[in-house]
């Protein structure tokens, strides 16, 4: 456990602190298969909800980056709303697994950021939409 530190801020603290080794999934996909794209990695994403709003993590904003490489490895950083989010500890592993369980996707690596910090301004306008944030 971290000790505390004045000098510190409480998001340089939330950093370190959540710095934890990103989660990787699957194997390495065989030479010469097909590559899923980028466009399903997202659909992939597009189906694990935040179970409080029952809005999808991709459209919630919390995904920052999601990289196919030419091998099949997938890349992904991803965000919560809050530190404290309820979900914090399943939500990433569910994304990951949803990407891995796609044809064409090799080894997935899923890394918690928390810069930038979150704010509903990164969500799609149908999900500002369903939650009348405007």
């Amino acid at each position: 456990m971290m000790e505390f530190d004045p000098t510190t801020t409480y998001n340089e603290e939330k950093k370190e602190d959540s710095s934890a080794q990103p989660i990787k999934l699957g194997t390495p996909l065989e030479a010469g298969k097909e590559v899923a794209s980028k466009e399903q990695v997202i659909a992939a994403l597009r189906t694990i909800e935040d179970p409080e709003i029952f809005i999808n993590i991709y459209d919630m904003g919390l995904i920052y980056r999601a990289d196919v490489s030419e091998n099949g490895d997938v890349d992904i950083d991803m965000t919560l709303t809050a530190p404290a989010c309820p979900v914090a500890g399943d939500m990433p592993m569910m994304a990951a697994s949803a990407v891995e369980d796609l044809e064409g996707v090799g080894v997935v690596t899923l890394n918690i950021v928390w810069e930038p910090i979150w704010t509903p301004d990164r969500m799609t306008e149908e999900a500002r939409i369903m939650l009348d944030i405007f």
